[in-house]
């Protein structure tokens, strides 16, 4: 991995949650240029700067180098769903899930 998958996965995290440079980078409490310096190639954000990124997008720093996972951002939204329900409500999700995933594979 180096600075282009980072920047490469800003970008495509960032649209994903169809969020412009300019308000990302507002939101971020920087100039409206900020994230479009980052997309270009021009910056890149130090690690305290790519955390706050992580936490804006809601997910984990494991999550964001996680390229296996097109749908990070959906997968996160459910587990944290998931972590409030009771257990008896969480079997059937998994059960569900499990359900799911087999019709999938016929």
């Amino acid at each position: 991995m180096n600075e282009t998958f980072i920047r490469e996965r800003i970008t495509e995290l960032r649209i994903q949650k169809n969020i412009s440079e300019y308000k990302m980078s507002l939101d971020l409490g920087h100039s409206k240029s900020y994230i479009q310096s980052i997309s270009s190639g021009k910056a890149l954000p130090s690690m305290s700067e790519f955390l706050y990124i992580c936490e804006y997008l809601g997910i984990t720093p494991k999550e964001f180098f996680d390229v296996n996972n097109s749908e990070v951002l959906k997968l996160h939204q459910l587990f944290i769903s998931a972590k409030e329900l009771p257990n008896e409500d969480l079997d059937a999700l998994i059960y569900l899930a499990n359900r799911l995933k087999n019709r999938a594979g016929k």
